[in-house]
């Protein structure tokens, strides 16, 4: 076999991603619904707005928009986990970022595998955010050692799919005819199912410790609990969900409403209460599975970071219980601390930027700065904003928290341990902000080079 016969990883990362979206559209209906909605909606905004239709496709973006998706999944040992980055490397998607849900009371940590490469993001920017339950924060020791139980009895995948990732990882990649066979052996660790593996007064018991316990250790796989679809005005498909038969959460998370995005919103449709068989075949439900849209947007250096982070705690202590007319006004007139200009972000070194050379910039012989502002006030260089491919740890666990029936123990809170997460990953996880600053450097350094040529 030569390596012309093997697939690239962003081909399988694409047919497994829209064969993922297929199944969910199959076992949640309102999840087409939404892509319905989303994909109306996003096309209403650009007619509206011819600029940022010009500025998305000159970034790239327009064309990867319909098919982005990004999906959330929780296991519960590290063996799991561990198992999990050997099938999404497949994909050419590793590990970024380390996220401590316990913050807001959820006992997991978690990661996001996603491709890493600018043209990998441009073709499919699939993303899996990926979390690990943490027993030890389980305080009853007799729950935790029933859990590790039940978990030790479960492989979440099949021979076949082993079988693919070893065959990955030693000839370098898989055929077409392989890649297919690794998609459907693939998805049935994300498949949802119906049969409990526990008793009803088992799963009663870790569902009273915390919903999310329940979900991960009483069911054959980690099922994918949301797909989430892109939109351009997150805002407008909130108002419209209602009228599309869908209960939208209360209030979209994350930054208020603006003229240049900033990281990412999100906001879902409440989760679905499901018919279950439990063992000995008593009957019951589940609440797990829901529908989730975001809308990204520049990311944010460190000193960014650091003043959305503030103006986000500021806003937080004052719209508890607000609707979210009310949360988004509040938190729009906090936020009017953070410039909302992307050449303002720029100068103040707020956000990242990608430097590409303008039609002008691509005729100039022997430019004689290597000041990219000056080259800016020139014409020769143009900044772009680079979108935001990760996660916020306050809206990820605000989504949880919202489709787990709002307030939950604070009992696990503060408990981060990143060497913990990564050994049982067994790699360290990158850490996104350095990617960016990459990206904006390799830019900068590209374009200060071909005006010198």
């Amino acid at each position: 076999m030569t390596h012309t016969d093997l697939l690239s990883t962003n081909d399988v990362r694409d047919r497994f991603s829209k064969a993922m979206s297929a199944m969910y559209q199959a076992e949640v209906p309102q999840y087409g619904t939404l892509l319905e909605l989303v994909e109306r909606v996003n096309q209403e905004t650009l007619s509206q707005q011819p600029e940022l239709h010009r500025r998305l496709e000159a970034q790239g973006e327009l064309a990867r928009l319909s098919v982005e998706r990004h999906g959330a999944i929780r296991v519960g040992t590290a063996a799991e986990l561990s198992m999990l980055r050997r099938l999404f490397a497949v994909m050419g998607m590793y590990p970024v970022g380390y996220y401590d849900l316990s913050e807001a009371g959820v006992p997991v940590h978690s990661t996001a595998f996603r491709p890493i490469e600018d043209d990998a993001l441009a073709m499919n920017p699939f993303r899996v955010f990926t979390s690990l339950l943490r027993l030890e924060l389980i305080e009853s020791e007799a729950l935790r050692q029933r859990s590790e139980e039940i978990l030790a009895k479960r492989d979440i995948f099949t021979p076949g799919a082993r079988e693919l990732i070893e065959r990955h990882e030693t000839q370098g990649g898989l055929t077409s005819e392989e890649a297919d066979q690794f998609v459907k052996e693939a998805l049935e660790t994300f498949r949802w199912h119906q049969d409990a593996t526990v008793d009803l007064e088992t799963y009663h018991a870790l569902h009273d410790e915390h919903r999310l316990i329940a979900d991960v250790v009483c069911f054959r796989g980690p099922h994918i609990n949301h797909l989430t679809p892109r939109t351009l005005d997150i805002d407008e498909v909130q108002r419209r969900m209602p009228e599309m038969g869908m209960n939208p959460k209360a209030v979209i998370e994350g930054p208020p409403r603006r003229e240049c995005p900033i990281l990412l919103r999100q906001t879902s449709f409440k989760a679905l209460e499901e018919s279950i068989r439990f063992a000995g075949d008593a009957q019951g439900t589940h609440t797990a599975r829901f529908g989730e849209i975001e809308q990204r947007g520049v990311a944010l250096t460190p000193k960014g970071r650091a003043l959305y982070d503030q103006l986000l705690t500021e806003g937080r202590k004052q719209t508890a219980g607000l609707d979210n007319d009310a949360h988004q006004t509040v938190m729009k007139n906090v936020f009017a601390k953070f410039p909302d200009n992307d050449e303002a972000m720029r100068r103040e070194a707020l956000a990242y930027f990608h430097y590409h050379l303008t039609e002008k910039g691509q005729v100039a012989k022997d430019a004689d700065s290597a000041d990219i502002d000056a080259l800016i006030a020139q014409g020769l260089v143009e900044a772009q904003p680079i979108t935001y491919e990760d996660f916020l740890p306050v809206s990820a666990a605000g989504i949880f928290q919202s489709n787990l029936g709002g307030a939950e123990s604070q009992a696990y809170a503060g408990n981060a341990n990143r060497d913990a997460f990564e050994e049982a990953l067994g790699a360290q996880v990158t850490d996104e902000l350095a990617l960016y600053a990459e990206r904006e450097n390799a830019s900068k350094e590209n374009v200060l080079a071909r005006l010198k040529s």
